[in-house]
């Protein structure tokens, strides 16, 4: 509305003007003069006015639209959860959440200059046709003419803008890798190899840039050429009437003035329409990202809060594992014939052998703990105790993790309730799966680390993670900074702080994929010792083959081609010819 207003204020400026002239200047009636010039006066102050609006509005337009699409591709990526990086490449992700986000705000902002300068062409028209026919009908053929050549060029600018927003995504996501990755490739000497990768990516980015480069230049001097041709076309032909009598001087300086007002108006729908294509372009992408669903089906079950990109629904808040008012029950007979809680001694028979601070206190058992359980394995995971699972080949111990983990479609059970039968956030409130290949986020260390929780709980997840020398190596110790995907720690030292996160959450269940293959001998039998006292009462399933680890657990099962072959103690499990290979063949690593 605002840019509607705007533009016929402006349109009507010349003929104000040519009033003035002719009524006012050259008929000299000094009323005649006075009452245009404050017609003009009006009409400009109008035209400013309306113009602010129209500028604040479409600003308001298009932050609005970049930062509710930001919320949309946030809370997506969020729901997608695990399945993100399978389904969509990193760099995919930043340049939606950068690049596509800003072209459609653009797009949508520029509506508001488009439309206006549409009205402003018909109103243009309109009074040319009523002072002089020709004139009118020259520009009524004139603008869709122009419009429709430049039209030509907006296919070929939309095929080769699409092939480079593609190729763009694909040089960031390598660029990311390589970043995220720089550590291992110097370890190996493969610096070279991706650097080569990318030179070769970022030429054939370079070319595509400098294709779309190429129509870009025909569009912004057909965008400069066809309006003054018409302008031109406009001016010779009133002048040529003023010559012959047929029109006034006032006449001739209010057509002089639609001739320049009009390449303004041409020129912002023509960037209008370069703008929307840019902007069709980011929202096909941005749509097919927000059209992926989870690899696993939500059941009826599922919570309300999310109901589609549509939706902006706030999330329930995070509830602690502890506060789970009804845990599932379980009515079934234990999986093993020991007791599900353990009973044995306590985890520290002797306080001095753990070099933290004093032996943690028991934490107080879950009501109605629940056997965890994959029957296509026939993994079963009792409550309360320390599960380890020794795999045969590290690919199953990824698939039983995301089966436990209801990070895939599975008859994985919680007691006697299936995982696909509850809602996705209860399975995630009480199911944890930690791997290597968690992110930590950038920030204060503290708040990295700590989650709900408090300092001191802090205090002994971080003893029972072994992480206390990295804390004390910092100048400012937990208040520290930790730079993106904490580069600024090594490989063991992310690990043993992944660790730390891990057990701050609490869950009811704790499922850890290799925590400690990035730690030498001594530290991972100090974490060992560390998470089952910690653990103590919660039930923890550990999938590996350290035969350190493997020794600290109340249970031990063998999985061989993805299915549970053995199960007991780590020493009695040697007597398998087929276990004590796999835990062999760790101790020779």
């Amino acid at each position: 509305m605002y840019g509607i207003i705007h533009v016929l204020a402006q349109a009507l400026i010349p003929a104000a003007v040519g009033k003035a002239i002719d009524a006012g200047i050259i008929a000299g009636d000094q009323r005649a003069l006075l009452l245009w010039g404050g017609a003009v006066v009006v009409l400009g102050v109008i035209q400013a006015a309306a113009g602010i609006l129209r500028d604040r509005a479409a600003l308001t337009t298009r932050l609005g639209a970049a930062y509710r699409t930001a919320q949309h591709i946030t809370r997506q990526a969020a729901r997608l959860g695990a399945a993100l990086p399978k389904r969509v490449a990193k760099g995919e992700i930043v340049n939606a959440g950068v690049a596509d986000i800003g072209r459609l705000g653009e797009a949508l902002a520029e509506t508001a200059r488009g439309s206006g300068a549409v009205v402003a062409i018909a109103v243009v028209a309109a009074i040319l046709l009523d002072t002089s026919w020709q004139l009118g009908l020259l520009v009524l053929l004139g603008v869709p003419l122009m419009v429709g050549a430049v039209s030509l060029l907006i296919r070929p600018l939309h095929r080769r803008q699409q092939r480079l927003r593609e190729q763009q995504a694909e040089l960031t996501g390598r660029a990311v890798d390589i970043v995220s990755g720089l550590r291992v490739l110097r370890g190996v000497g493969g610096e070279e190899v991706f650097a080569h990768r990318y030179r070769a990516d970022s030429q054939r980015v370079r070319a595509a840039g400098v294709a779309v480069a190429r129509v870009e230049a025909l569009f912004e001097a057909a965008k400069v050429l066809l309006p003054g041709l018409l302008t031109t076309a406009v001016v010779w032909l009133g002048a040529h009437y003023v010559a012959t009598g047929r029109m006034g001087a006032g006449q001739l300086v209010a057509f002089y003035g639609y001739a320049v007002y009009l390449a303004d108006p041409l020129r912002r729908l023509t960037a209008a329409a370069g703008r929307i294509t840019q902007g069709h372009v980011a929202a096909r992408r941005i749509t097919a990202f927000l059209a992926l669903r989870p690899e696993f089906a939500t059941g009826a079950a599922d919570p309300v809060g999310y109901e589609g990109p549509g939706s902006l629904a706030r999330p329930a808040p995070y509830e602690r594992p502890g506060s789970l008012a009804r845990p599932v029950p379980y009515e079934g007979h234990a999986p093993f014939a020991e007791p599900a809680v353990y009973e044995g001694p306590a985890p520290f028979a002797d306080p001095a052998a753990y070099e933290g601070h004093a032996p943690f206190a028991r934490p107080v058992p879950y009501e109605s703990p629940a056997p965890l359980a994959d029957p296509a394995s026939g993994l079963t995971v009792a409550p309360g105790r320390f599960t380890a699972v020794a795999c045969a080949s590290p690919a199953d111990a990824a698939v039983l993790a995301a089966r436990l983990g209801r990070y895939t479609d599975s008859a994985a059970t919680l007691g006697d309730t299936p995982l696909g039968d509850l809602p996705p956030d209860e399975v995630r409130r009480r199911i944890l799966v930690a791997d290597n290949d968690d992110h930590l986020f950038a920030g204060p260390l503290r708040e990295e680390l700590r989650g709900q929780g408090d300092d001191t709980e802090l205090e002994r997840a971080i003893d029972a993670a072994c992480a206390r020398d990295i804390v004390e190596a910092l100048p400012d110790g937990l208040d520290d900074l930790v730079a993106e995907s904490g580069r600024n720690f090594s490989g063991g030292q992310r690990q043993r702080l992944r660790l730390v996160r891990a057990l701050m959450a609490d869950p009811e269940v704790l499922i850890l994929v290799e925590p400690t293959s990035a730690v030498d001998a001594h530290t991972e039998a100090r974490i060992a010792r560390g998470v089952s006292a910690l653990r103590a009462g919660r039930t923890t399933l550990v999938f590996t083959t350290s035969p350190v680890v493997l020794d600290r657990a109340d249970h031990v099962v063998y999985v061989d081609a993805a299915k549970a072959v053995a199960q007991g103690s780590h020493g009695e499990l040697l007597t398998d010819v087929r276990y004590r290979t796999v835990v062999a063949r760790e101790e020779a690593a």
